[in-house]
């Protein structure tokens, strides 16, 4: 039997003062004088545990964690039975966010105090955020019988059996709650809610009939009063009940309330059984012939308009398309081209939109007097199109004569910049979005077109400069502030400046920031568990329950996870060597070094007391992200980047492409056909997907070698290719086939050349198919044919020079392609030449 544990003292009553005090204190964040109160009490009372708790918690809020931390393991230590120092350990352990320590520690605190209300709605809330919904049904019900007089309880049980799949009980407590809910104030929006989200747990259980009287029952109370939730609600209920004829007319409302829904109009024809994922020619003419029906009905709704030019052909295409952007036109609707360019991919649809842009431009021309604001946005749009096509030059015509037209106008300068980027010219299509930016100082969204080209150029202190015209004076660096004010586009584009740039230490501290902002996201769904309680916003409440469980899914997310991953990878495979850094790492370092020393000189002087809410920055230990890609074990980074992935992105091709990299190095090889095969099944044409497969092969073909040679067991995943790769097909005739089959493309043919060099192909044979990328019916553009020469770099190709010459002919727009020493000559001049026309302007 264990020894009993001594009971602990009291306080005297002059000391429990001061330790309510301190606890009130502590709660309007007076930290300074919750130190100096706590202190009065362990000068008397050093081993009082609960006050060194208290004091921990107080210190770890002025910025000392570690000392904090230990002041309350050394509470714990001092008194083991207290509610007091697990519940704050379990404080500690959240601001950490080790929720699962915490809610361990909610739950030690509970023994000792088992009718603690607070504790139990802070382990209840800790218990959602783990998503235990099993615990959080306890903790709930416990809630609920300690206080059943209060209406917050009843809903969060409500709420947790529903997340526990009981729905059964879910509706049973609403039913008992609503029994005895009376004189509730009309038009309420609580009691709205919870009636709806009643009908929806009934709808779920496939009580049909029932919800619908009972929505139709409080809809004429007036006890619910959202329209659009109920009219939603009411059509799947009568689809489900197959009442084609009710379900169309609560779609023709929900049309009627919202003309602009893409979801209406779909689900108003899947009731039609008209399946716009699944046409035939007769459903899509009859789609067609309902979305010209309702662009009658609603004719300043742009919707069915718009769904019309999709699902049409051939003679009512042209028609319907000719005066969608001839309305546009007139209109002077900037979006237009971006509302139209999905069209493109049908070679029908592209050829009479190209017919009509260019037929009404040479009227445009030919006319006399042309309407002015027309004829700006058809040169507008005729640039983009011509841009989108991969004509760059006729793009670049087109916007020098709306430039003569119309100077002053700032769309025509960001698209020739957007027009340079794709030929290849990163630092002129800076050069034309600072002109932009410069006719409107202003407009923040020019400015942020400029800083983004500047960052793509590589002009990182022009790009922070221009931003920190628009961010906080007082900041650090913009740099800094746009990180707290979680600018997603500032981080992902210099993130991938430095990447590109080879500084990975750089680029990766800005992929960890957005990383460390979706973990911010997550945290802040924290205080909605009990803000949904209190205030009844039930339905909403799910659906961001819903959406946080797929956040990590944000295409910005997945790309700084993938650019995260490449680089612990590359680390994997080409370890640092002793000579140091590159020559960017060095510049980085130098540069940074400088500001940091400018910034300290300028720094007012301080004192070296703490405020109560300290507010600068916290040092940066690790300014250059030397620790980040000093790790020891990249692969498990990289593999713990990706994770998150896997369950919320199955949808992603490039994602399952990383999954499989990372496995293959961890010799995960099952978990690597698995990535292979999700992969296959989304883009089986991709060739990232025809490297990979080689590459696997190779992998258990040494793995099987290994085996036969004694050196380890034969590995039955020797079997698993067979799904991707045909056993009677060896790699060669394989990678063969891919270089001759398909649509003739630079991507393809540098898979080919790449797949050929991993089964030992020679240098020169590599390159001799590298050189196919220059054939007439070769598709390839300025980004491909760097990839190209990049690659070539890599295997140490005597080709490099005359493939960079040779893309230099081919792309005579583009600036990538230049030596260091052109590229600074033609820096030079282009400056010199600006210079010039600012004097002359003077």
């Amino acid at each position: 039997m264990p020894p009993a544990v001594q009971a602990k003292k009291p306080l005297p009553s002059k000391e429990q003062t001061l330790f309510k005090e301190l606890l009130a204190q502590y709660e309007a964040s007076q930290y300074k004088r919750a130190l100096k109160t706590v202190d009065q009490i362990l000068k008397k009372f050093p081993d009082h545990g609960e006050s060194l708790a208290m004091k921990g918690l107080v210190v770890a809020h002025m910025g000392r964690k570690e000392e904090g931390l230990e002041l309350v393991r050394k509470g714990i230590r001092m008194d083991l039975t207290s509610h007091i120092v697990w519940h704050v350990f379990g404080l500690m352990k959240k601001s950490e966010r080790d929720y699962e320590e915490a809610v361990k520690s909610y739950l030690v605190a509970l023994r000792y105090d088992k009718d603690n209300m607070n504790i139990m709605r802070d382990a209840a809330n800790m218990q959602m955020q783990l998503r235990n919904y099993e615990g959080l049904v306890d903790l709930r019900l416990s809630l609920l019988r300690l206080r059943p007089n209060m209406r917050q309880n009843w809903v969060a049980a409500a709420i947790a059996y529903y997340f526990n799949g009981q729905l059964f009980d879910a509706k049973y407590v609403l039913e008992i709650y609503e029994g005895v809910l009376k004189n509730a104030p009309a038009r309420d929006t609580e009691t709205s809610e919870l009636l709806l989200f009643h009908a929806r747990i009934l709808y779920e259980l496939e009580r049909y009939k029932p919800a619908l009287e009972f929505l139709e029952t409080h809809t004429q109370m007036r006890k619910i009063f959202d329209r659009t939730a109920v009219t939603e609600l009411k059509t799947k209920i009568y689809e489900a009940l197959g009442k084609q004829d009710d379900a169309d007319e609560c779609w023709r409302i929900l049309i009627d309330i919202n003309a602009e829904s893409y979801d209406y109009y779909t689900g108003f024809l899947k009731n039609r059984a008209i399946d716009l994922g699944n046409l035939t020619d007769e459903t899509k003419a009859a789609a067609t012939r309902y979305f010209q029906d309702f662009s009658t009905q609603y004719p300043k709704a742009t919707a069915p308009k718009r769904l019309a030019l999709t699902y049409s052909s051939g003679d009512q295409f042209a028609d319907l398309v000719k005066a969608y952007i001839q309305n546009g036109l007139e209109r002077g609707i900037p979006s237009l081209f971006v509302d139209l360019k999905s069209l493109y991919s049908d070679p029908t649809k592209l050829a009479e939109i190209s017919s009509f842009i260019t037929s009404f431009h040479n009227s445009q021309n030919s006319s006399s007097s042309p309407e002015p604001a027309t004829y700006i946005w058809t040169l507008y749009f005729l640039a983009q199109h011509h841009s989108h096509l991969g004509h760059h030059s006729e793009a670049l015509s087109v916007l020098d004569t709306a430039l003569q037209h119309t100077p002053t106008l700032p769309d025509l300068l960001t698209l020739r910049a957007k027009v340079l980027k794709r030929a290849g010219d990163p630092w002129g299509a800076w050069r034309s979005a600072e002109e932009a930016r410069a006719l409107d100082g202003q407009d923040r969204g020019l400015n942020w077109k400029s800083a983004k080209y500047a960052i793509r150029a590589q002009e990182l202190e022009e790009g922070q400069k221009l931003l920190g015209l628009f961010t906080k004076k007082e900041a650090p660096s913009p740099a800094w502030d746009l990180e707290e004010m979680q600018s997603f586009a500032f981080l992902i584009e210099e993130g991938d400046a430095h990447f590109r740039a080879g500084r990975h230490g750089l680029a990766l501290k800005r992929y960890k920031a957005i990383e460390r902002i979706f973990g911010d996201f997550e945290d802040d769904q924290f205080d909605f568990h009990g803000y949904v309680n209190r205030k009844g916003t039930l339905n909403v409440y799910i659906d961001m329950i819903n959406w946080e469980d797929r956040l990590r899914s944000h295409p910005i997310y997945i790309r700084a996870a993938l650019q995260a991953s490449r680089i612990y990878l590359s680390i994997y495979d080409r370890p640092k060597s002793k000579a140091g850094e590159s020559a960017e790492d060095k510049k980085a370092k130098k540069k940074a070094k400088k500001a940091a020393a400018d910034a300290k000189k300028a720094a007012p002087a301080t004192d070296d007391k703490l405020p109560d809410n300290p507010t600068s920055p916290p040092k940066d230990d690790d300014p250059f992200g030397e620790k980040l890609i000093s790790v020891n074990d990249p692969l498990e980074q990289a593999a713990k980047m990706l994770r998150p992935l896997e369950r919320s992105a199955t949808w992603s091709f490039e994602m399952w492409i990383g999954s499989f990299d990372v496995a293959l190095r961890r010799r995960k090889y099952l978990q690597a056909q698995r990535a292979l095969q999700y992969a296959k099944s989304l883009e089986p044409q991709n060739p990232e997907l025809h490297v990979r497969i080689l590459e696997y092969h190779l992998a258990l073909l040494s793995l099987h070698q290994k085996g036969t040679n004694g050196s380890a067991s034969p590995s039955p995943v020797a079997d698993l290719l067979k799904s991707l790769l045909p056993e009677e097909v060896t790699p060669d005739v394989y990678n063969s086939t891919w270089l001759q089959s398909g649509s003739p493309s630079a991507t393809r043919i540098l898979a080919g050349a790449r797949g050929a060099s991993a089964l030992g192909a020679p240098v020169e044979e590599v390159e001799s198919i590298l050189q196919g990328v220059w054939g007439e019916d070769v598709a390839i553009n300025p980004q491909t044919a760097l990839q190209v020469l990049d690659y070539l770099r890599s295997i140490q190709s005597s080709k490099v020079e005359e493939f960079r010459t040779r893309s230099q002919e081919k792309f005579p727009l583009s600036t990538i392609f230049k030596t260091p020493d052109e590229w600074k000559a033609l820096k030079a001049s282009i400056q010199n030449e600006e210079e010039k026309e600012e004097v002359e302007v003077y």
